[in-house]
């Protein structure tokens, strides 16, 4: 799944560890977010766009399958 956290948080000047203490999890979730080698909890997902005052559909990009693909 790919995302805007990364450039969300450096369009306001914030590195990965501020962003983790602001959200209570470890620098390297943030980074793992960020380069999409981790997709984040239902809980997380929420905060972040809470935290970003952002929708989760103008953060997260959902890549699922399209509806000629099969199952």
């Amino acid at each position: 799944m790919e995302n805007k956290v990364e450039e969300l948080r450096k369009r306001i000047g914030l590195n990965q560890e501020d962003l983790a203490k602001a959200l209570k999890v470890s620098r390297q979730t943030i980074s793992s977010i960020e380069t999409g080698k981790y997709n984040p909890s239902l809980e997380l997902a929420f905060a972040i766009s809470d935290y970003f005052k952002k929708s989760i559909e103008e953060i997260f990009v959902y890549e699922g399958r399209g509806e000629n693909e099969k199952k």
